[in-house]
């Protein structure tokens, strides 16, 4: 193994658990393949501690020769600011503008929402897999948010709480209960769950991760990020009393002041409650 992909294991080990298991993941194989590109590039015998300037626009030089989108560069580039903070170079990688790259659209163009279908859901033969659908139904979860939830820890009654650990970003947060349907998948996934997660006996994430995919895919129900939109949508509704733009409801710029406050404050309790620390990027979920 090189020096610098030696280096980049060694960050990645002492940080532990910085971030959720996905994070972390994607984390490793970026960094990774920084390395092995700056290694073609000429820079033989970098250390991690060495990084600078020059080998930031590198980097982007490569991505941009390979014709890598600009959504793709900001993912590496946040991979590239964490290797260098945990350098002790924070200020080194300047902002994602000053390399030419496009800031994401959060702007919908149009829902993007998915309601579970209980006809495709009674196909879905892992019971563990079957909850955790509902759960990404009912509280707006990602994937592994889902899969590795343990009700008996985090369902605290009025809330759930979200472990860092197994959140984008590693951002804890709690989703209230507000429905009897709520209360009755968290009832349900007690049951099933005793006082793990909704991983069976016997299996890890890794391995529970590819019966979801298998389960869900035979199922018809692939792709299930449509889920959070359904929950932003419905959660927005409830909060101002319309529905969303995304969903044919008035766009934020005709809203009288007194309703443009009540968006505002809708926008960030929704992009709280997925996760999220801004709240343009409910516009992904909600429109604009």
């Amino acid at each position: 193994m090189r020096d610098l992909n030696w280096d980049l294991v060694q960050l990645q080990r002492r940080a532990g658990d910085d971030g959720s298991h996905a994070t972390r993941r994607d984390r490793s194989y970026a960094l990774a393949r920084m390395a092995d590109a700056l290694h073609e590039a000429g820079y033989r015998g970098l250390r991690a501690k060495g990084l600078k300037g020059k080998h930031v626009e590198a980097l982007v030089h490569h991505w941009r020769a390979g014709r890598v989108s600009d959504a793709t560069i900001m993912n590496r580039m946040a991979h590239l600011r964490w290797w260098a903070e945990r350098v002790g170079k924070g200020n080194l990688v300047k902002t994602n503008a000053d390399y030419g790259i496009r800031p994401r659209s959060h702007v919908s163009d149009g829902t993007k929402r998915r309601d579970l279908d209980a006809a495709k859901l009674a196909r879905v033969e892992d019971p563990h897999v079957r909850m955790a659908l509902r759960l990404q139904a009912a509280f707006g979860l990602r994937r592994e948010e889902a899969v590795k939830f343990t009700p008996a820890r985090e369902d605290r009654g009025d809330r759930i709480h979200i472990k860092g650990s197994t959140a984008k970003g590693g951002r804890p947060r709690e989703v209230p209960v507000l429905t009897d349907g709520q209360r009755k998948v968290l009832d349900e996934a007690r049951r099933l769950a005793g006082g793990g997660a909704l991983i069976p006996p016997g299996r890890n994430y890794a391995e529970q991760r590819k019966v979801y995919e298998d389960e869900t895919r035979r199922a018809g129900l692939p792709r299930n990020h449509g889920l959070r939109h359904a929950y932003a949508l419905d959660r927005y509704e409830v909060l101002t009393g319309w529905k969303a733009p995304a969903a044919g409801g008035p766009a934020s710029g005709t809203l009288t002041e007194a309703r443009r406050r009540i968006d505002r404050a809708a926008r960030l309790t929704v992009a709280a409650e997925l996760g999220h620390s801004r709240r343009e990027i409910s516009r992904t979920y909600l429109g604009a």
